[in-house]
Order: structure tokens, then C-alpha cells, then sequence
């Protein structure tokens, strides 16, 4: 392998991290106090802890430490690259498993620099994106973690990487090019600048949402204008109308991040529902309306995978008032529906109806709008279904997702029970019958493609 071929791959370790440079003087950029929604608590504030280390436990969900190293900082998270997982570290206090030897020092350096005090670590954890936290919110970050209970352990795997990607130094090289991540804007007002370091700091959304560029460090000519993670893509965020969320108010974005969900145009899963499920529920309702001030504002980035516009009367409605959350009568109908398609398609189980019956109605009802009450997603006029580009879609029937929150039900992937086939019927019927789509033509060799 070529020198160059081999800094490449290590570079694309950066690929990896999680699913947002700011002036640590400015006030709005400092954390200074706690101003959680009435809505939701924050489950690790104690009043046994000192405010510097109840401070250091919003910044902790608002930097979505949680989704990589568990809501116990374990550690021991797969973190998938093109080139092998990451594992996650353990993060608690404990003196031999973890980070119980670090000074104030050693821990700022490991957010910023990305280097711990005897190796460097690889951009899968996002120091590109925390190389401009403020040195106040990290110091409150460092109390926290002082509190958490140490957890006296090693993860049951960690990250080994086959040589030369298991020389850590060459991400030395990389950060010369790569970090910081983002640089900050002029012009903006308070509000924008405090949504600014949010977006691009604490809650790293570039480190999905932006496109690599040949280092595989952050293109930042096409700043959150999406990119592919893994088995999902993150979508375009800019304001950009078409491609973007330009048609999304400021209290939509508000929504959308305190809930996960938006009726009859988005819901977060995969990496997102992380993201809410761990970090940005928990937000104030100020730090919210500040990353939504300030995404509305970004520069506007149109991409080729656009959202077709909705045809409401193209829509199905319920068949009742009461079936959204009447478990009996929606299994009722369900049971009626299969047996009329059975009869219609002369018991023709692989027409497109029927496949998505079997699979998906039980779920998400017959007429699309399942059981929200129940935390069974409604999927009627979702964005990512009207999407030109058919692969989040696809994606989700082919490996399932996650909800936002705990108490939403787990959807399966059916890659191993559907065939590339079955997967793109039951695409076209979804997009047609419950995105209003007048024609959709996947094919299997679009989803064997999607998936490979």
C-alpha cells in the first residue's frame, strides 16, 4: 500500500464519529445556567453534586456523551467505519478502567486535541467538533464527571485495528487539516451565536450531517448539507426549501429536537433518535430555540435528494376517529383488510399490499396511521418517504429503528425475512399509498444496491 493510500484509510476513521468554534469569553456561548423545560428533567442532577457539577451534567447531555459511552459511561459502544468498529471507552472516574487519573489538563486536551495523556485518540470520539468548547463548560463537564459513579471495569471489546491503522500518530496528521471542524460566523446576534455554538460544538451535528471531503474531515464547503452514515443518511439541514428544512418554522425545529417527532413530515431514527433520546430532549427550551435561530441562518445548500411536495388529498384518512388508539378495532380491521387482499390478489402473498400487511400492519395500521399513543409511529406523509432518493426508506425496512424514546417500541429489520424484491414492493406501496406519490418504480437492484 502506497503512503498516501494509508493515511487515506486511517483518515477515514473520521467517518465514524457520532451522531456540533466558538469564543470562550462571549457569554453566549458559556453554559451559565440551568434553565431545563418544564416538560423533562435532567436525571443526573443531585442536590448532593455543587452547581459547577450539575452545570457539567446538562453539558454532558447537550455534548451527547450518552449515546457512545452509555447512560453509565462504560463504555464499549461499537462505533462503525469503513475500515473495522471503534469501541467506546469507559469514561467514569475509576482510577485504573478509566478517566479517574486525568487532570482538568489531560481531560480539556482529550476534548480538544483528541489526546489522552499516553495516546492519541481517533476522531470517532468528535474532539474536531469539541475543539471549541468553552474552557468554562469544560470545567464544569470535568466536576461532573468527578460525581459519576466510577464503573470498575473494561468494556468486553476494544478497538484493534490492523496495522498501519493501528499507529495512532497518524491522526496527527490529520489534525493539522481537519481540526477545528468549523470556524464562526459574523453577523449574527446573540441568540444565533449561542445556536451557533450548540449546532457546531456541543452537539457536533456537522459530524453526520456534512459531507467528507478526500481527508475524510469535514467538507466544510457543504456544511450540513448531509451525508451517509453507515447504514443511514443524515439528511440535508440547511434551509434550503426543497432539499433542506426551509419549510420548517423555527418551533418545528423546536419539536422535532424536543420530541423526535413532526406529524406528517418527520421522525427520527437510527443515530437521530439517539441524538434526541440522549441529548437534546433534555435541552432548555432557550438552547433549543437557539439552534433552531440559528440553523435558519446557515448558508442554503440544494442537493440533489429533494422531499417531493405533499399531495394532501392523495393522503389516506383513518378509517375512524377512534382506530389511532383502539388496539382491538385496529386489529379487527387489520384481519378484515388481509383477508379481502388475499381474496382480491387470488391469495398472491407477494403483491404489494399484502407483504405490507403482513410486515408492517400490525405496526403501523393498514391505513398508515398505527398507534401513536402506544409509541407506534404513524409513517403518513413522512418527508423521508417522499424523498426522490428511496434509501432511508429502504433502510429502515431492511434493519429496523429505534425511537426517540425509551418507552417507543423497537421496529425489526426484515432483511433477513424479505427479499430484495419483497423490500422494494413494499417500498413503492408505502411511497404511493402513504407518502401520495403518484408513481415510485424501486426496483430489487435499487435495494440490493442501497444495501450493499
Amino acid at each position: 500500500m502506497k503512503p498516501i493510500s494509508i493515511m487515506l484509510s486511517a483518515l477515514a476513521l473520521s467517518m465514524a464519529s457520532s451522531a456540533i468554534m466558538a469564543d470562550s469569553a462571549g457569554l453566549p456561548h458559556v453554559i451559565s445556567q440551568l434553565n431545563i423545560s418544564p416538560a423533562i428533567s435532567l436525571p443526573n442532577v443531585s442536590p448532593m453534586n455543587s452547581d459547577l457539577a450539575n452545570r457539567g451534567a446538562y453539558i454532558a447531555r447537550t455534548a451527547d456523551c450518552m449515546a457512545c459511552h452509555r447512560e453509565d459511561y462504560s463504555g464499549g459502544v461499537a462505533i462503525e467505519t469503513p475500515i473495522g468498529n471503534i469501541y467506546s471507552t469507559n469514561i467514569t472516574p475509576s482510577t485504573r478502567y478509566g478517566i479517574g487519573n486525568y487532570t482538568e489538563a489531560d481531560f480539556k486536551k482529550a476534548l480538544q486535541k483528541g489526546r489522552a495523556p499516553t495516546h492519541q485518540l481517533y476522531p470517532a470520539m468528535p474532539y474536531p467538533s469539541y475543539h471549541g468548547i468553552a474552557d468554562a463548560d469544560i470545567s464544569a463537564l470535568f466536576a461532573y464527571f468527578q460525581t459519576v459513579p466510577p464503573v470498575e471495569e473494561s468494556p468486553e471489546k476494544i478497538t484493534k485495528l490492523p496495522f498501519p491503522l493501528n499507529i495512532r500518530t497518524l491522526m496527527l496528521a490529520w489534525n493539522v487539516i481537519n481540526v477545528p471542524s468549523t470556524e464562526n460566523r459574523t453577523g449574527l446576534t446573540q441568540t444565533q451565536q449561542r445556536g451557533e455554538y450548540l449546532v457546531n460544538n456541543l452537539e457536533h451535528c456537522g459530524t453526520c450531517h456534512t459531507p467528507r471531503n478526500l481527508t475524510q474531515g469535514l467538507d466544510k464547503k457543504k456544511y450540513l448539507s448531509g451525508a451517509p452514515l453507515g447504514k443511514w443518511y443524515a439528511p440535508n439541514i440547511t434551509p434550503d426549501n426543497d432539499s433542506g428544512i426551509g419549510r420548517w418554522s423555527e418551533n418545528d425545529i423546536v419539536t422535532y429536537l424536543r420530541t423526535g417527532m413532526l406529524d406528517k413530515r418527520a421522525y427520527a431514527g437510527g443515530p437521530m433518535a439517539e441524538a434526541v433520546a440522549h441529548s437534546t430532549r433534555y435541552l432548555s427550551d432557550d438552547d433549543l430555540s437557539a439552534m433552531a435561530a440559528y440553523l435558519k441562518v446557515v448558508p442554503i445548500l440544494k442537493t440533489d435528494d429533494y422531499v417531493i411536495p405533499i399531495d394532501t388529498s392523495r393522503l389516506p384518512n383513518p378509517v375512524s376517529s377512534s382506530i389511532t388508539y383502539n388496539l382491538i378495532e385496529q386489529k379487527d380491521y387489520l384481519a378484515q383488510a388481509k383477508t379481502s387482499t388475499n381474496a382480491h390478489s387470488n391469495n398472491d402473498r407477494n403483491s404489494s399490499k399484502a407483504l405490507y400487511l403482513a410486515a408492517c400492519g400490525s405496526c403501523h395500521g393498514v391505513d398508515g396511521y398505527a398507534q401513536p399513543d402506544a409509541r407506534y409511529a404513524s409513517i403518513v406523509g413522512l418527508s423521508s418517504i417522499r424523498r426522490v432518493k428511496p434509501d432511508a426508506l429502504i433502510n429502515v425496512i431492511a434493519y429496523g429503528a429505534k425511537g426517540a424514546l425509551n418507552t417507543a417500541p423497537k421496529m425489526p429489520g426484515f432483511e433477513k425475512e424479505l427479499s430484495h424484491a419483497q423490500i422494494a414492493s413494499i417500498t413503492n406501496y408505502v411511497r404511493i399509498n402513504f407518502g401520495g406519490l403518484p408513481t415510485s418504480d424501486v426496483s430489487a437492484a435499487d435495494v440490493k444496491r442501497i444495501l450493499k
